[in-house]
This record gives structure tokens, C-alpha cells and sequence, in this order.
């Protein structure tokens, strides 16, 4: 069984990090406690480190993370020689590997260190703790014989070491190679492209690296990328011939006119967006300009200061080396987009050979919701593209490959949006609901559908002027597979159309919905906290039933617990009743389901309460989905929990449709967005079944 894996590179720029962040979030599928440890760092501050931790939300100290720095390192094999400092390794690897279930190292290529140390640092470690090794390569600019014969060469340095290969990833490969590479080697030998947005610093790295001042801009513009560095000190119109799309523009502080002439062309239709100012010299720029900067609407580019003069600024900006940091979103998605699209994650779950872990943690459920999305790509419309969260998550989910997405409203518009956010969101199809033909054919659909109702065409025509209603009807139509709403809307703005047009399935006799509230050891099922007020006894059981079909849906074995204010007979009254019919009605109409009803929500999820409530029940204590009796219970519940246990409340996921719609909150997150765009795909896919 494997309980360890050591990465290392043969060499400098290899990208193992990349490679790091692709195993982790396998890893993270199959282990509840995960260490990533480096028994060697740069420095103290270990950038690589901080990125993991923070990330993945490990539970280590950084002090825990490493043993020593190189200067450490090399200090102590000179003092007490290499099989003691591998003997001290060993200890804090074994210690690690009994706290956790598996231990992810990663070392530091060999030219990190002296040249007075000539043997293999990594080979040496990975061999003494008895680990696979993990091996990384930079093929950039290499052709096939090179990377062959690197190949070649990285497999006899771990013969010769005894150490076993558990994989090699060849990184930053020309894609002109990878088919014939792929046809050549072993099948736990992987190869990623090279992609040049990786290799991009963004205005963030610069404003660190330079120690700069932010003058102008917020959080979300740091991340912007920087393709090219280019210093304008010339004429405005020798300046405007020359810069590109993703230019970060270094210009003097007194040269006011580069500067209005930069945002203005950013903002302009027919120029390239720009990444970034930097202005230079000891220039304090004037109260009044920066007021006005900042003032403008439109400004969404970072302005940033330094004292350097423009060279010096120029060379220091040239010197700065790109890195997956824990707040750019958009270059991890693209990570783990490549790795995801090259890599056979379920090989590597093969070889690691150990069961899966019955717990369930937030990011283990995340990574799951991903992963089963990619497998089968569903369009998902979103209808609200002018909201900057829909954009940002718009752009996550296509690079990470989780689903297509379709947006509404005008391209043009959408396209220069995203463009001036610094998003790339170009694989997006965007759908204008005033292009006639279509318009048309969907009104007179929607008319056709609801004229026994009492619709007029007249009010078909005014519904389907709201982008709910048009993304509504293009579903219907199978112009896409689910939709996701909220973001700007209410819950009835999303819920109305669809009741009108999708409905329920055969046999549903209640639109209900569920949250997924992910917990550190494990996910659970809330219903209903969003759309039935008041159910009565045969609706809840209803409820109850397509809840734990959804719990099912996504990996969660159903036991149902029908929550009330009394356990079993303990208690009487109206309320009490209602839950007691419900109880009875769900287990004549789906009796292989484990359902315990009428129950506290003490008795449901406590053991300890369990055995002296219910000693005899098969859900008590270890429930999964809990029914609560009403929309003012399971609302304010919900909320509750989330706020005081700090759970991921994933939803409201709509339930009983003929086609998946799912609500946001209005107060939703990117990442909100992205898992409720996962899960509208997963649900997409079960309608296929």
C-alpha cells in the first residue's frame, strides 16, 4: 500500500509544483489527512509550502512542513555526515506517517544546492524513506531524441539508487511532440504542453517583487497577467503604434499623458487591454491626477509606483519569475486544467492501491464534484454575465474543464467586460436574446405552452424579455443541459419560469430543493430551506425521498431523518403528527430507503444521544439527509450551521425537475458559483440516464 510519494525535478523551471497541485488534488479524493512536506527549503518562508497550505487548507504549521534550509542542510552533513542528516529525515517521516494517512514530499532539484555536494540530494532521501519517486522534467525547447534520451537518463539515475519510479511527468513539451511521445513510452510517463500563460508573472508578483505602492485598483486586478514589459516614454502616437494585448506599460510618473492615453486605449474597442502600470522616478504624482484616476468608471487597471528610475524598473520587472501563488484562481484553474486533460487520474488511483476514505472533507467532495463533471460536459447557461462573479467563475469552470457554458446578453458587451476584468473566457458561447429568428421561435414555443393557461402572446412575448424566461425556454427547447441562476436575482426569479416551462417529473408531487452542507469529515443533506413554505405530510415525504435520490447522486449513502421537535412517541401535537404521517407515507412508497421519523436533529446526528433516544434505529446518530418540517426551520438551520460549524453550504440545489435549475444566493462567492455549476452538470448527466 502506498502511504508516500517523493517529487522531485532533474532541473530548474521543470514545474513541479504544477505537478505537486495535480497530485494533491487526486490525493485529497481518496485521503481525509494529507501532509505535504519538503525536508529541504530555500528559506524559512518556503513560497512552495505556503502556496499547498493555504490552498488545500492543510492543517500544518509551516514549521512542521520542512526540516531543513539548504544552508541547513549543507551546514549539517558537513558537521555530522549525510547518513545522519538522512537518519533525522527519516524520523520526521515516519513521525508524519503516523499521523497522517499519506505523505506528499517534494524536493528541490540539485541546482539549489553547492556544487560541493555531488551526489543525488533527492535520490538519496526518497530511497532511504522508501518512497516512490515521483520524477519531473522541462523539455522546453528539447525535440523528441532529447527528451528520449533525458528519459533515459532520469531512469538510470534511479536504478542506479535502487529507487522505485512510481511516475515521470515531462513538462513544457512542444505540443508539435506529444502524440509521438505518448505512443513511445510507458503508460505512467505523462507529457504537458507547454503553455505560455503559465509562464506569465502577474501585476501582483510585480508589485511584490519591487516592493512597490498600489495606487490605483483593487484586489482582483493584481491578478492580471503580464505577457509582455514595454517603457513608454515616447509620443503618445509613437506609443499607441507599439503596445499589445497584455503589455505591462513602465513610463516616467510625470508623463500624465501616457498614462490617460494607456487607460483610454485599454477601454477602446479597437486597441489591446493592457495588464498593468508602473510609473517610475521620485515623482510624487499630483493629489488632484490620482483623485482623478481614480474616479474614472472605467478604471480597472492596476497603477502602481516606484522610486527606481524607469531602467533600473524595467530590468527588475524582467527579473521576476511566475508562480502559482494561492490567490490567482485563474492560473490554477489552468493548472489543473492541463494536468486533469493529461494525466489518467484514475491510473494513479490505481497504483496507489489503497481503499477510499469513508470521510468526506469539503475539498475532497470539491474535487469529486469536478472530476465526475469532466467526464461527461454538459452547457450550462448562465444568465447573468453582468455580474462580474458570473464572468470570474465563468471563466474557472471552462479551464478547469468542469462543463461548457452558455451566457445571455450582448457579445459584444460580455466579450469587452471579461476583456477589461483581464478574463479570458473565449471557449464561452453567448446567446443575445433580441437575435430575432430565435427570439421568435421561442415565444411562439413558450405561447404554445402555456396558452391553456390563459397566456396571451402578448405576455409570452413580455416574459421572454427577462433572461431568466429565455434561458428557461432554451433549455426546454435543448439549446443546453442546465441552468444556473441567482447571482442577481431572487430565488422566485429563478424558480417562476421554470415551474412554468420545465416542471416536475412524472410522479414528483413537490418542487423541492436541498443543500449540501460540507463539514471537515463529511457532507450532508439539508431539505427543504428554499422553496416550500409549508408542506404538508404527503409533500415532506415526498421531499424526503428526492432528497436521498440526491444524496445518492452525489456519492452519499442516503439515511433519512425526518426532524421534528419529539423522537419517537415522546412528544404529540400538530406539527408532531404531520411528521409522523410523512414518515409513514415515505417508507410505503420507497421501502428500501432507511428513514427515521419523527426525530430530533440531536438524536439524528449524535451517537451518543442516538443510544439513549433510539437505541434500536438504523439511522439515529448516523444520519445523512435530514427533512426539516418547514421552510422557517430549515432555512434558519442552515444558516445556523454554517455560520457557527463554518460548513460549505452548497445550494439551494433544486430537486423533482424534468432538467436541472439551480438557485444562488445573492451574497454567493466565485467559488459558490463554480460547485453550483458542478453539480447542475452532474445532475445533467443523471438526466441522461
Amino acid at each position: 500500500m502506498v502511504q508516500g510519494l517523493y517529487i522531485a525535478s532533474y532541473g530548474i523551471n521543470a514545474g513541479t509544483l504544477l505537478v505537486s497541485l495535480g497530485l494533491m488534488e487526486i490525493l485529497k479524493k481518496r485521503y481525509e489527512r494529507v501532509f505535504y512536506f519538503r525536508p529541504i527549503i530555500t528559506d524559512a518562508e518556503d513560497k512552495d509550502v505556503a502556496f499547498m497550505m493555504e490552498h488545500f487548507s492543510l492543517h500544518e504549521q509551516m514549521k512542521e512542513s520542512y526540516l531543513y534550509t539548504v544552508k541547513e542542510f549543507e551546514e549539517a552533513v558537513d558537521s555530522i555526515g549525510l547518513p545522519k542528516v538522512l537518519e533525522k529525515i527519516l524520523l520526521r517521516y515516519k513521525a508524519l506517517q503516523k499521523a497522517y494517512d499519506f505523505v506528499l514530499c517534494e524536493g528541490l532539484s540539485k541546482a539549489n544546492f553547492s556544487a560541493t555536494l555531488d551526489f543525488d540530494i533527492n535520490t538519496k532521501i526518497a530511497k532511504n524513506l522508501q518512497l516512490s519517486f515521483v520524477g519531473v522534467l522541462n523539455a522546453k525547447g528539447q525535440t523528441l531524441k532529447e527528451i528520449h534520451a533525458t528519459l533515459k537518463r532520469s531512469q538510470s539515475i534511479l536504478e542506479r539508487e535502487n529507487v522505485s519510479c512510481f511516475a515521470t511527468f515531462v513538462n513544457r513539451v512542444d505540443p508539435t511532440l506529444t502524440q509521438k511521445l505518448q505512443k513511445s513510452h510507458n503508460p505512467m510517463t505523462f507529457f504537458l504542453e507547454e503553455v505560455p500563460e503559465l509562464n506569465h508573472i502577474s501585476v501582483g508578483e510585480v508589485l511584490e517583487a519591487l516592493n512597490a505602492k498600489y495606487l490605483v485598483g483593487d484586489d482582483d486586478a493584481l491578478l492580471r497577467e503580464v505577457k509582455h514589459s514595454k517603457i513608454a516614454a515616447m509620443h503618445i502616437h509613437h506609443f499607441l503604434d507599439i503596445f499589445e494585448d497584455g503589455d505591462f506599460i513602465i513610463t516616467p510618473a510625470d508623463r500624465l499623458e501616457i498614462i490617460l492615453a494607456a487607460l483610454n486605449a485599454n477601454n477602446s474597442s479597437v486597441y489591446p487591454s493592457i495588464s498593468g502600470i508602473l510609473l517610475s522616478g521620485k515623482i510624487d504624482i499630483a493629489p488632484n491626477f490620482l483623485e482623478l484616476l481614480k474616479g474614472l468608471p472605467y478604471t480597472v487597471v492596476p497603477i502602481l509606483s516606484t522610486d527606481d528610475d524607469t531602467y533600473t524598473a524595467a530590468m527588475k520587472v524582467s527579473s521576476v519569475k511566475a508562480r502559482l501563488t494561492p490567490n490567482n484562481k485563474r492560473k490554477i484553474a489552468l493548472s489543473s486544467g492541463l494536468f486533469s486533460d493529461n494525466v489518467d487520474a484514475s491510473l494513479i488511483e490505481t497504483m496507489l492501491s489503497k481503499p477510499t476514505s469513508h470521510a468526506l472533507t469539503p475539498i475532497m467532495f470539491e474535487y469529486q464534484l469536478f472530476d465526475r463533471a469532466r467526464t461527461n460536459r454538459k452547457r450550462i447557461i448562465l444568465p447573468e454575465p453582468e455580474d462580474d462573479r458570473v464572468l470570474r467563475a465563468c471563466e474557472i469552470v471552462m479551464r478547469r474543464n468542469v462543463a461548457e457554458i452558455i451566457l445571455i446578453g450582448d457579445e459584444a458587451k460580455i466579450r469587452e467586460r471579461a476583456q477589461s476584468l483581464g478574463l479570458d473566457i473565449s471557449d464561452a458561447k453567448i446567446i443575445n436574446p433580441k437575435e430575432k429568428k430565435l427570439r421568435q421561435e421561442l415565444i411562439q414555443k413558450f405561447y404554445e405552452l402555456r396558452k391553456a393557461k390563459g397566456l396571451s402572446l402578448a405576455t409570452a412575448r413580455d416574459a421572454l424579455s427577462h433572461n431568466n424566461y429565455f434561458a428557461t425556454m432554451l433549455l426546454q427547447e435543448g439549446y443546453a443541459d442546465g441552468i444556473v441562476s441567482g447571482a442577481s436575482h431572487t430565488t422566485a426569479d429563478t424558480v417562476r419560469p421554470v415551474l412554468q416551462i420545465i416542471k416536475a417529473k412524472e410522479g414528483i408531487k413537490v418542487i423541492s430543493s436541498v443543500f449540501l452542507m460540507a463539514f471537515d469529515n463529511r457532507v450532508l443533506v439539508y431539505g427543504d430551506g428554499a422553496i416550500n413554505q409549508d408542506p404538508n405530510a404527503e409533500e415532506l415525504a415526498s421531499i424526503a425521498i428526492a432528497s436521498a435520490k440526491t444524496a445518492q447522486e452525489f456519492g452519499i449513502t442516503p439515511r433519512v431523518a425526518m426532524l421534528s421537535y419529539s423522537t419517537g412517541d415522546s412528544g404529540s401535537g400538530v406539527d408532531v403528527e404531520k411528521v409522523k404521517k410523512a414518515t409513514q407515507i415515505a417508507k410505503s412508497l420507497a421501502p428500501e430507503l432507511l428513514i427515521e421519523g419523527p426525530i430530533q436533529y440531536d438524536a439524528a446526528i449524535d451517537p451518543e444521544v442516538a443510544k439513549k433516544k433510539l437505541p434500536h434505529s438504523k439511522v439515529a446518530g448516523q444520519a445523512t439527509v435530514f427533512i426539516f418540517p418547514d421552510l422557517n426551520t430549515g432555512n434558519n438551520t442552515y444558516k445556523a450551521v454554517q455560520r457557527s460549524a463554518k460548513a460549505v453550504a452548497m445550494g439551494p440545489i433544486l430537486q423533482g425537475l424534468n432538467k436541472p435549475v439551480n438557485d444562488l444566493s445573492r451574497g454567493c462567492s466565485v467559488v459558490d458559483i463554480v460547485n453550483t455549476i458542478a453539480i447542475t452538470a452532474i445532475q445533467a448527466q443523471k438526466s441522461d440516464v
